[in-house]
């Protein structure tokens, strides 16, 4: 598996494209814009993308879906309906499910928003904006602040140290350095 790195300006937002290189597979987290280094990578390597990972449903992270759909055919997974429609397989709680022949865990984490997802794909997490390098996602109330730092807590940081975690926003760090330098978890 390799994941490359796509930057988003509008929004400053990550774009991630995870690839089974064994069979010719992409899926892609947070398409907040469709560029034409994205579709360069999936077509020039001759990749089929089977799906799509919504980790929640805010422009900078969606803003590209309805392009991909144009193109391809792809599972989307979002815990809410209104990502793309009929054509999102809407997920809650935690569970795996197999996009392709890769299987991908997925997390509730509610707080920043209801929808949060979390995926994890090998040893990489792909936290939205739960999770940043140093600090977690905003939230609108004390109440909703508890609870995203608790699910942090249990879903996050209980995983091993070595765990990549690349965020919705900001640089990559490792579930260590978020559990060790993270100034918002008390």
């Amino acid at each position: 598996m390799k994941v490359y790195f796509h930057f988003n300006l509008g929004g400053s937002s990550n774009c991630y494209i995870v690839v089974n290189e064994a069979h010719g597979e992409a899926i892609i987290v947070d398409p907040a814009k469709v560029t034409e280094e994205i579709i360069s990578q999936i077509e020039d390597n001759g990749l089929k993308l089977t799906g799509i990972l919504v980790t929640h449903n805010h422009g900078s992270h969606v803003h590209g879906l309805s392009t991909l759909t144009k193109i391809y055919n792809p599972v989307i997974l979002g815990a809410d309906w209104e990502v793309s429609g009929n054509t999102t397989t809407v997920i809650t709680g935690d569970g795996k499910i197999r996009i392709g022949n890769t299987l991908v865990h997925y997390m509730s984490v509610p707080g920043h928003t209801s929808d949060s997802m979390v995926y994890k794909v090998g040893n990489v997490m792909f936290t939205g904006d739960v999770l940043s390098a140093g600090t977690i996602g905003s939230t609108s109330s004390r109440h909703s602040s508890v609870v995203l730092k608790n699910n942090i807590e249990k879903k996050i940081f209980s995983q091993t140290d070595g765990v990549i975690l690349l965020p919705g926003h900001g640089p990559p760090t490792t579930v260590a350095a978020a559990r060790e330098f993270n100034i918002d978890i008390d």
